[in-house]
């Protein structure tokens, strides 16, 4: 076990050496383009929602290996890098396997879309936590989605570029666009109670039994 935690130590190897493996993806494009491509944009590139999402997982990964905090707060952060990972392996498997989001290396690819979001739902239900399923907590996990996507609605026409295609309203309109952000808020809602009750479902099931 780790000193104070009570959690496994190959669990925090795990989660750091996760942790760097998901840095070196995120660095790989950002520090090779410059030189590489002429028209590569750090702007754009930290407005994926994949970046964002990947880059607090990759946080919550090295902070959990290297320190482990049990504080309320923290569980609620560990969370939200559940959810927003599995929304991003969720919405590529579903709206962007065949589309360019820049990253057009396969293992990059695969380390964000896919590897991460199962580590950190992995991680959820090895080491759980057992979260209220109350309005207060998802509401507060669905403030950074919401703001995200204003973000880019805002930012799309100064920047004439949008990160996803189901966000651009050039293409389909501002009427489409409005209500698939609410089936698109309706489904991440679903998930952060999916999370929410794993969480506490693992919890349960990893308690010891009261002695009879």
């Amino acid at each position: 076990m780790d000193a104070g935690s009570g959690t496994a130590r190959w669990i925090g190897c795990s989660r750091v050496a996760f942790a760097l493996l998901g840095l070196m993806a995120l660095l790989w494009i950002p520090l090779r383009e410059p030189g590489a491509s002429g028209d590569f944009s750090i702007g754009n590139y930290l407005s994926y929602f994949t970046i964002q999402s990947a880059a607090l997982g990759v946080g919550v990964l090295l902070v959990g290996g290297l320190r482990d905090p049990r504080g309320a707060r923290w569980q609620l952060v560990r969370g939200a890098a559940t959810l927003y990972l599995t929304i991003t392996g969720v919405v590529y498997a579903v709206l962007l396997a065949d589309v360019d989001v820049m990253l057009t290396e396969r293992w990059i690819n695969d380390i964000l879309h896919r590897i991460l979001p199962l580590v950190l739902a992995t991680d959820w239900v090895v080491a759980p936590v057992a979260l209220a399923v109350t309005g207060r907590v998802i509401g507060g996990w669905l403030l950074h989605p919401a703001l995200y996507a204003v973000y880019t609605l805002v930012r799309g026409p100064l920047a004439d570029w949008y990160p996803y295609p189901f966000l651009d309203p050039r293409t389909q309109g501002y009427i489409s666009l409005t209500m698939g952000l609410i089936v698109l808020a309706g489904v991440i809602a679903l998930l952060a109670v999916a999370v929410l009750a794993l969480g506490g479902l693992a919890a349960h099931h990893r308690a010891p039994a009261p002695a009879s």
